[in-house]
C-alpha cells in the first residue's frame, strides 16, 4: 500500500457493491489507510467486508448500517465515521437508490415526488452531514454520483433526469461555496454501467431493457464497468485533481458527448 495517503480517511454511500465497492477497492490500492462503507443492507455490509479485509490487512475497514436518505440516517453514518477516525478526507456519495426508467404518463401522479426524493436525498443528505467536518479541517474531496440523465433529455427518464440533474447542480453550486474551506465538490455521471445490481434490474425490465440495450450498441469505446468510474474517484480525491472543482464528468463510452 502506497505510504503517501494512508493516514486519509474515506468514506462510501453506497459502498457494499457496484461503483461504491469498486471505488473501494480502488481507494485501498491507493493507499488509503482508513476507509468506512455504509449502506442499509448489514448482509451486504459483512460480505464487502469479508472481501476487502483480507486484501489490504494494514488498513482499517468498517462497515457502518444506515439509511442514508433520511437526515437522521445521514448524520448518523456521518457520526460513525468521526467516532471512527476523527475526521472525513474524501466522501463519494452514491446512494441514489435504483430508479427504473417509466414514461411520465405512466408514472402515478402520486410517486413523482418520491422517486425524485428518493435519488436526490440519498446522495445530497450525506454531503450536507459531512460538510461541518471538512470545513472545521479546510480540506475535503467529495464526489458525488448522479448520472448522464441529467443532461441527455431521454424518454422515460422525466423524473429520473430531473433528479439527477439536480445532483449536478447541487455539486457546483456547492464548490463554489466550499471552495473557500478548502473543500473539492465534483460530480460524476454514468450512463449505462455493466456489472452492478441496477444493470440486472434495468436489463430484466420490459421497458428499461430496451431502452438500454440500445443506449450499449452506442458505446463504441465500450460499455462502463464500475472499475471505470472507480479510477476517476481515485483521481478526483487525490492531490492530482488540487485545483479541479465544479465539474460534472461524463463517462459513457461514447454514448453521448453531454
Amino acid at each position: 500500500m502506497s505510504q503517501e495517503r494512508q493516514n486519509e480517511v474515506a468514506m462510501i454511500c453506497g459502498g457494499t457493491a457496484g461503483i461504491g465497492l469498486a471505488s473501494a477497492r480502488a481507494l485501498l490500492a491507493a493507499g488509503i489507510g482508513r476507509l468506512l462503507l455504509v449502506g442499509r443492507n448489514a448482509a451486504r455490509g459483512e460480505a464487502a467486508l469479508a472481501e476487502l479485509r483480507p486484501a489490504w490487512p494494514e488498513a482499517d475497514i468498517r462497515f457502518t448500517a444506515a439509511d442514508l436518505a433520511i437526515p437522521a440516517g445521514a448524520q448518523a453514518a456521518i457520526d460513525s465515521c468521526l467516532a471512527a477516525f476523527g475526521r472525513l478526507d474524501t466522501l463519494l456519495s452514491g446512494a441514489g437508490g435504483d430508479p427504473m426508467p417509466r414514461l411520465l404518463h405512466e408514472t402515478p401522479l402520486e410517486q413523482v415526488p418520491s422517486v425524485i426524493g428518493a435519488i436526490t436525498s440519498g446522495v445530497l443528505l450525506p454531503v450536507r452531514a459531512a460538510l461541518p467536518q471538512m470545513m472545521r479541517q479546510g480540506s475535503g474531496s467529495i464526489i458525488c454520483i448522479a448520472s448522464d440523465a441529467g443532461k441527455v433529455a431521454t424518454p422515460g427518464e422525466v423524473c429520473i433526469g430531473a433528479a439527477m440533474a439536480g445532483i449536478a447542480m447541487f455539486c457546483r453550486a456547492l464548490a463554489i461555496e466550499a471552495k473557500r474551506n478548502g473543500i473539492r465538490v465534483n460530480c460524476l455521471t454514468p450512463s449505462i454501467v455493466r456489472n452492478t445490481p441496477l444493470y440486472a434490474a434495468l436489463m430484466q425490465d420490459g421497458f428499461a431493457g430496451k431502452l438500454f440495450a440500445k443506449a450499449e450498441r452506442l458505446a463504441q469505446l465500450g460499455v462502463v464497468e464500475p472499475d471505470d468510474l472507480a479510477s476517476l474517484v481515485v483521481y478526483l480525491s487525490s492531490p492530482a485533481a488540487a485545483r479541479l472543482t465544479g465539474q460534472t464528468i461524463s463517462v459513457n463510452g461514447g454514448i453521448s458527448a453531454a
